[in-house]
């Protein structure tokens, strides 16, 4: 990794350590300003923000002496994994003031080793960014100097950054060395692209996942962080902030950092709520509201409208779409759990209105809504005009709010076109009763043709020594192979076998590709042995007449509430048939 760059952190809410020349340290120059995301970052673990689990593990390893010769950091970009392995580095190379100190899980900060490595400039913990560095002379090199005793530390100590980078070569060049390494060197890799990692050298690493950071303790941060920095900030501002900042503290503090400058230049101290959501293109959050009110209710001109004015303002279409998507999980999830208000971290308008849509949308509705959101998500990022493409989104969803669900389109069918309409309301209903659409097809399947197996009237062993009638039909065969539990054959009898001549005692089939050939003599055999009659099943070459599957199907396929069904959902089929029973219905 190139010195000064800029590397995953959380901060340490104190002074930051001054890496200025004193002379060059007035207030306002631009020599001397060092941006919020490396000004804050954290000195000690017990100022990583999150991430309790795994300071916990690594302070009792060093406090306790059992350290891994090598560790994988793994997490989403600016939770602290380079912040993490500096500060391993400096816990286990600290001496203490007296310089007599051992590793210790409290490095002081004032020795020459935590001050080299805060700077970057230790001779003995080398950084390499794998992003950059990704062949196999560069491992070779790093592997050279391992053998090497440290200049000066306790522990020679390499940080790889990216490495998920690294080439197939780089990685078996390296796994000898990391396998069994010496005394006194330590690896410390981190990435963010964990599954790219060989298993073969996961293996041989102690893994920690870090966390990505909650909205909550992000807004805990940056009003730590304002308040050193002698800056007001409206509490809706830095809500924005952590929610733009998706967990990663880095982003969130070059986010603020950005939002600071713009109050500057604005001429006042103040970070508003306004201020931050122009500089970032985001729609205001009421507004948003109100315009998935205006889709659920099928007001096509308000919805458009709404959509004009926040673009109008600077909101981005796309940003707007992912808006939409987020209250329409919040409105969900507030449906299926009401008790998850405290977790969603809402404000008081997304509560009390989204508490309220939730009462009033049933979920199908809901799922509809999420599925064109989604869909729609992915064409405005290839749209050519990311606008018009949200505008006939939002059509889309405003008329589809006016369409039945699955269940009510089954129950107008069946009901007929002279029955009372249900009344129309403002905001679509939930359907009332239970039936849905594929309980409405197991009716219509149930009504069709299918042969079902007869109960035997007696059970245990007497049923099974009672002689079945013989069957009078290919049909009755595979009735007796299902009441029989011989499901496997009687699948392959409807879906594999075609039927060229039946006489009892004598079946003539012909058999479909992939259908087992042993299967004649199998289910002769059994016939013969539940009829107390000789049966011989004979393979033919003819084609034969249609499965016993593809006839019912066909027979659904003609039924007319079925075909009325089809023709209401342009493109739908029936993919399969199959026999049920008054409680499956």
């Amino acid at each position: 990794m190139e010195n000064g760059a800029m590397t995953d952190g959380k901060v340490e809410v104190g002074q930051a350590e001054d890496h200025l020349n004193p002379a060059s340290s007035k207030v306002g120059s631009a020599d001397s300003y060092q941006v919020l995301a490396r000004k804050y970052r954290p000195k000690t673990f017990e100022a990583l923000v999150g991430q309790d689990s795994m300071v916990r593990t690594i302070t009792n390893a060093i406090a306790s002496g059992r350290l891994a010769q090598a560790y994988m950091l793994t997490g989403v970009r600016g939770v602290g994994k380079t912040t993490t392995a500096r500060l391993i580095a400096r816990a286990l190379n600290c001496v203490g003031l007296d310089g007599k100190g051992g590793p210790t899980p409290s490095p002081c900060g004032e020795c020459e080793h935590c001050r080299s490595i805060t700077k970057d400039r230790h001779v003995d913990v080398l950084e390499m960014d794998a992003a950059s560095r990704t062949g196999v002379e560069d491992i070779r090199e790093l592997l050279e100097s391992v053998r090497y005793r440290p200049v000066t530390a306790r522990f020679k100590i390499y940080i790889v950054d990216e490495v998920h980078m690294l080439s197939t070569h780089a990685f078996n060049a390296l796994l000898k060395t990391l396998e069994e390494p010496p005394e006194h060197v330590m690896f410390i890799f981190a990435t963010t692209e964990i599954r790219k990692v060989p298993i073969t050298v996961l293996s041989r690493c102690q893994r920690f996942d870090l966390r990505r950071i909650t909205a909550a303790d992000l807004i805990i941060l940056f009003k730590e962080v304002i308040k050193k920095e002698k800056i007001e900030a409206e509490d809706g501002a830095l809500d924005l902030v952590a929610r733009a900042a998706d967990g990663s503290a880095r982003d969130g503090l070059s986010i603020l950092d950005q939002a600071i400058s713009e109050a500057s230049g604005q001429g006042g101290q103040v970070v508003t709520s306004e201020m931050v959501r122009d500089m970032l293109g985001l729609a205001d959050r009421a507004r948003v509201l109100d315009l998935f009110e205006a889709v659920m209710e099928g007001n096509t001109k308000e919805a458009l409208a709404i959509l004009s004015d926040q673009h109008r303002s600077g909101a981005d279409p796309l940003a707007l779409l992912q808006d939409l998507l987020e209250i329409c999980h919040v409105v969900t999830r507030l449906k299926v759990s009401p008790e998850a208000v405290s977790e969603l971290m809402l404000a008081e308008a997304e509560r009390t209105r989204g508490a309220a849509m939730a009462e009033t949308l049933s979920m199908p509705i809901l799922t509809r809504c999420w599925q064109m959101l989604l869909k729609g998500l992915g064409e405005t990022r290839h749209a050519p005009h990311p606008l018009q493409a949200v505008e006939m989104i939002i059509v889309r969803l405003t008329y589809a709010a006016d369409l039945p669900t699955p269940a009510e389109a089954v129950r107008a069918l069946k009901q007929g076109p002279g029955d009372e309409k249900p009344e129309k309301t403002k905001v679509p209903q939930p359907p009332v009763g239970t039936e849905t659409a594929l309980t409405g097809l197991k009716s219509v399947v149930q009504t069709q043709a299918i042969p079902q197996p007869q109960s035997d009237p007696q059970s245990g062993a007497s049923a099974e020594a009672k002689k079945l009638d013989s069957p009078q039909s290919f049909a009755e065969v595979a009735s007796v192979f299902e009441q029989r539990q011989e499901i496997q054959l009687a699948s392959h009898l409807r879906r594999g076998v075609h039927l060229v001549r039946f006489e009892t005692g004598r079946i003539e089939v012909h058999l479909k590709k992939g259908t087992p050939k042993g299967l004649a003599g199998r289910v002769g055999k059994l016939l013969s042995q539940w009829t107390g009659q000789r049966w011989v099943i004979s393979v033919s070459n003819q084609n034969g007449e249609a499965t016993l599957h593809e006839q019912n199907r066909a027979a659904i396929t003609d039924d007319p509430l079925v075909r009325s069904l089809l023709d209401a959902f342009p493109g739908a089929a029936v993919q399969d048939v199959r026999p049920t029973s008054e409680e499956d219905v």
